[in-house]
């Protein structure tokens, strides 16, 4: 296969596919919510931005002709242009038991935590708490150990491929379906999680029965607070606004410059403006 002047594999039409899966979005960039919006920007700050516009093409194309999310890894198959779909996997490390106790405790130990995951919901503060323990949530920004490990069977040795781009672009709107898709890669499915965070409860201690005092014998503690003041939890700081905020709130300009989408290129100079 012919390499073009940058360094990347000409284009070749890719065999089209019928029943392939799509990408709901049809422009601009993708994920929604909090978590995939997180999980994307991890992405287009380490992988090559001609690659990924490349993938882009492809996830709304519907190449991608399978993909499975199991613990520490995500497998799938994409259609290009030879006959033999290419083989893809993206790696991450998923945490062992003993660190999923842990987590489960901090998590259950906030009752509004609990809640909001019981709920379906995936409380934006779950970061900082993987952070407390040492163990992130997300990949960090880098290839490799303690990022992203990627795999494609394609010709194209760079990492990512446009074939490897697409599935992980599809990756980022499956978390918007299920945030939960999230832990679940990290090692810890929906259903054994919930289990978990709802054990934490202290159901198991009796209510205590309430006692009509008088109030003029209990003048002296009446206004005292109900549990120590030193038990309180002070609430952990909420994350900086991302400095591509505004890029995200507006629709997406048509405009492309040497082939790549404008916004992609405007949410770059963002990030270096805010790295200065």
């Amino acid at each position: 296969m012919p390499v073009g002047k940058d360094g990347f594999f000409e284009a070749a039409k890719p065999i089209p596919v019928e029943g392939g899966i799509k990408a709901r979005s049809r422009r601009g960039s993708i994920g929604e919510q909090w978590w995939s919006r997180r999980f994307v920007d991890i992405l287009e700050e380490i992988c090559d931005p001609g690659r990924l516009v490349r993938g882009r093409a492809y996830a709304r194309k519907g190449q991608v002709l399978s993909m499975s999310i199991e613990p520490g890894v995500v497998a799938a198959q994409v259609q290009g242009s030879r006959p033999t779909p290419y083989a893809v996997s993206v790696r991450i490390g998923a945490y062992a038991d003993e660190i999923w106790t842990v987590l489960v405790e901090a998590l259950g130990a906030r009752a509004v935590y609990r809640a909001q995951l019981l709920a379906g919901e995936m409380p934006h503060e779950i970061e900082q708490v993987f952070a407390e323990i040492g163990h992130p949530l997300f990949p960090e920004g880098r290839l490799g150990p303690g990022g992203l490990a990627m795999e494609c069977s394609c010709p194209d040795h760079g990492v990512p491929c446009k074939h490897l781009s697409a599935v992980l672009y599809l990756l980022g709107e499956a978390f918007d379906d299920d945030p939960f898709l999230v832990l679940a890669w990290r090692g810890r499915t929906r259903s054994a999680l919930l289990d978990a965070v709802r054990g934490t409860a202290d159901d198991a201690v009796a209510p205590v029965a309430a006692v009509d005092v008088p109030f003029a014998q209990r003048l002296a503690d009446f206004y005292s607070p109900a549990i120590p003041l030193s038990r309180l939890r002070s609430r952990p700081p909420r994350q900086e606004a991302p400095v591509d905020l505004l890029l995200r709130a507006v629709e997406a300009p048509k405009l492309k410059v040497r082939h790549l989408p404008l916004i992609d290129i405007l949410r770059s100079a963002y990030r270096r403006f805010d790295a200065d």
